[in-house]
């Protein structure tokens, strides 16, 4: 039987909250991991963008808090600043109609330190969101305070270890107690986590969410092949086809979403551009202009991904097939979100048959589609060849016309005399072949 909210005793005002942000039912991930996480299990979730991860944690763990008492009770750290704003708004949203004031901390960097450190030594927040480098620093000058801190989250740890942070909250969680409960979220597990989760976690309940299921069935999964036409034209074309809501255009790298970017305002549009190397007052000024509807067409690298979330994402375009697979999923991920209907349109070009058969490998189905005359209509399968089966043999002229004229009269055992027909004329052919073969022998034998 599928649970729902009621079923985890939330408090009212957290009952009202997802009320208000339409969350009618538990995703998989919540509804395994919440009364886990309830009980003061350390859990190890491994589930992709999409999946609902985010309130997986933050419902338990505000249902917990303490609103009297004015110290850090919980730390959540992500691997970069969007996330932590990501997951800051996930909670503000939650906490709204909390009848007593509850304290949430954000900290990353490219925020001002001082001011963060004055405010520290007024008054300790109950719940702390930031990156691991900021929140570790302000414990080192003595302003944060996480030594009572009962639970601790590391979101995206496979990012958080990709990204070198990892050693970092090693530091943050040795300063915590011994009896800490660890929640550990990540996309991906990769064996160099082993060691800290090893150290930190007794016995933690594992899940991992396949794939197929957290990716919605909202979402329509198209494939267009690029064939040898120009891509940034193809892009163009799917931009301006119906009117999409809000686009997320990703690209591999950071050089082609500036090309992609410059051509398509090139052609008029008003596009947003976001990659690793923007700076991050420009990043949140472009994604304030986003949430504001100042922009419709968004074209992005993969960080923004796994660190950026964007309400009423209509369609997801893929540039090209990215080279780690699971960042397919987190692409992907981005629309089709609470119900909503979204499309994620895949372009791929000849060569890359055996990344579109990896992608499928992971549970993804795609509707093959293509554009004509301005607009996006269906495709042939592009296995259609493969799923025809082996060419049969034709049959000799004779049997055919033997076939024919037996399928006319239709008497009962026709079949079974076509059969013998077909097996003595095989028959026949082989001693034909047998006494050519005979011939040519005693012929070369008298030469």
């Amino acid at each position: 039987m599928t649970a729902s909210f009621e079923d985890f005793k939330l408090q009212p005002f957290l009952m009202q909250a997802l009320t208000d942000i339409n969350f009618r039912k538990p995703t998989a991930v919540q509804e395994k991991l919440i009364p886990v996480i309830a009980a003061g299990r350390s859990v190890i979730g491994q589930s992709a963008t999409g999946s609902g991860k985010t309130h997986t944690f933050l419902l338990p763990m505000i249902n917990q808090l303490n609103a009297d008492e004015r110290y850090v009770q919980a730390v959540i750290t992500t691997p970069s600043r969007e996330l932590a704003y990501q997951i800051q708004t996930a909670a503000k949203q939650l906490i709204q109609h909390s009848p007593k004031a509850i304290h949430i901390g954000l900290y990353v960097g490219g925020t001002d330190k001082q001011e963060q450190i004055e405010k520290l030594n007024r008054h300790q927040p109950q719940l702390i969101i930031g990156t691991p480098g900021r929140i570790l620093d302000l414990m080192r000058s003595q302003a944060l305070d996480v030594h009572r801190a009962t639970q601790l989250v590391v979101d995206e740890a496979d990012m958080t270890l990709d990204l070198g942070f990892l050693n970092v909250v090693d530091q943050i969680a040795g300063r915590m107690p011994a009896d800490l409960q660890m929640l550990v979220f990540s996309a991906t597990m990769p064996q160099k986590l082993t060691p800290f989760l090893r150290k930190y976690m007794n016995n933690p309940v594992m899940e991992e969410i396949p794939v197929e299921s957290v990716i919605s069935p909202t979402i329509d999964n198209w494939l267009i092949s690029t064939k040898s036409h120009d891509k940034n034209s193809i892009i163009y074309r799917l931009l301006t086809i119906g009117e999409p809501y809000l686009v997320l255009v990703f690209a591999n790298t950071k050089e082609r979403v500036q090309e992609l970017t410059h051509y398509l305002r090139q052609q008029g549009l008003t596009v947003a551009m976001i990659h690793g190397d923007i700076q991050p007052r420009e990043r949140k000024r472009v994604m304030r202009d986003v949430q504001q509807l100042k922009y419709q067409f968004v074209v992005a690298t993969d960080l923004a991904a796994r660190g950026i979330d964007i309400e009423g994402v209509s369609h997801v375009i893929n540039d090209d097939i990215p080279n780690d697979l699971e960042f397919f999923i987190h692409r992907v991920g981005r629309t089709g979100r609470n119900g909503m209907a979204g499309t994620a349109i895949t372009l791929y070009s000849p060569g890359e048959e055996a990344k579109v058969s990896a992608v499928e490998a992971m549970g993804i189905k795609f509707k093959p589609k293509a554009i004509r005359d301005g607009e996006i209509v269906d495709s042939y399968d592009r296995n259609r060849r493969a799923k025809r089966g082996p060419k049969q043999e034709k049959l000799d002229p004779t049997l055919i016309g033997y076939v024919k004229k037996s399928k006319k009269k239709i008497k009962p055992g026709y079949k079974r005399r076509i059969r013998k027909k077909i097996s003595d004329k095989a028959r026949m052919d082989r001693r034909i072949e047998q006494r050519a073969a005979a011939r040519k022998e005693r012929k070369d034998r008298k030469s």
